[in-house]
């Protein structure tokens, strides 16, 4: 069955075995897992985890390819495909250990926030293994001093690594640019306020060129005396860009004796 990819769902189809392989071999899939699926295309991916995990859930949100699918998979009692769009999954009822996805540079940044700062019911997945684009891959994973928010974003809740860099030619049909598998780990919470903590970080990066005082200071409405005292007691030069500042720095200025 010919299936022509549709442009505005970002559909870029998954067809080399190697890297299919790779993103198993890094998921660490185990017989008692529950795997989330999302986009999975033609499948190609999907049939390597039903043979390898108790449950696949595949969200799908174009029609054409949830008929496929199921047609392709009918000798599969342990997948379930479900018609929907990702991020329009309020509540999503099925408990799941894991996340594997080749994701449309649209919808990364939006599915990872989803699973780390709302979980679902049964709690965040233990880890999430994912197809970005390469230059999305290395700004999640980024150290200081190329920090950006959504590094800090994810790196607040997760840590984050990339396993390995992908051609561009290992799509169908081919993107401009090459991609990353990345492995996303949620690591334990914070006991701070996110919401305390995401507007300091804002309020760090509204001009990303300005130094941290000025920013902060405008931002904030502090004080610059104070505010440098303030900076210097927690090992952070008011000179610094937001860039330089790791997550421990910003936790740092978000703790009590903080901003």
């Amino acid at each position: 069955m010919q299936i022509k990819p549709i442009k505005h769902f970002g559909q870029n189809f998954l067809i080399n075995k190697r890297v299919i392989s790779n993103v198993i071999n890094g998921a660490k899939l185990l017989k008692t897992d529950s795997v989330l699926e999302i986009g999975p295309g033609k499948g190609a991916l999907t049939k390597e985890l039903v043979k390898r995990v108790k449950k696949v859930i595949a969200v799908e949100k174009d029609q054409r390819l949830v008929d496929f699918l199921k047609e392709e998979l009918k000798d599969f009692d342990n997948i379930k495909i479900i018609y929907e769009d990702i991020l329009k999954i309020s509540n999503f009822q099925f408990p799941i250990s894991k996340v594997v996805a080749n994701l449309p540079f649209y919808i990364v940044a939006p599915v990872i926030r989803k699973f780390l700062e709302n979980p679902p019911a049964g709690g965040s997945p233990k880890e999430m293994t994912l197809i970005v684009q390469k230059e999305v891959a290395q700004r999640i994973c980024a150290k200081p001093p190329r920090m950006s928010i959504l590094a800090v974003s994810v790196q607040f809740y997760a840590t984050a690594k990339v396993l390995s860099y992908i051609s561009k030619r290992s799509f169908k049909p081919v993107p401009k640019v090459d991609s990353a598998i990345i492995q996303i780990t949620p690591k334990k919470k914070h006991d701070i306020n996110p919401d305390k903590f995401f507007k300091i970080v804002k309020a760090g990066f509204s001009q990303p060129r300005k130094q941290l005082i000025n920013n902060l200071s405008k931002e904030l409405e502090i004080n610059k005396e104070e505010l440098s005292s303030l900076l210097l007691s927690k090992g952070i030069k008011p000179t610094q860009r937001a860039e330089t500042l790791s997550v421990e720095d910003w936790l740092k200025l978000t703790k009590k004796g903080g901003l």
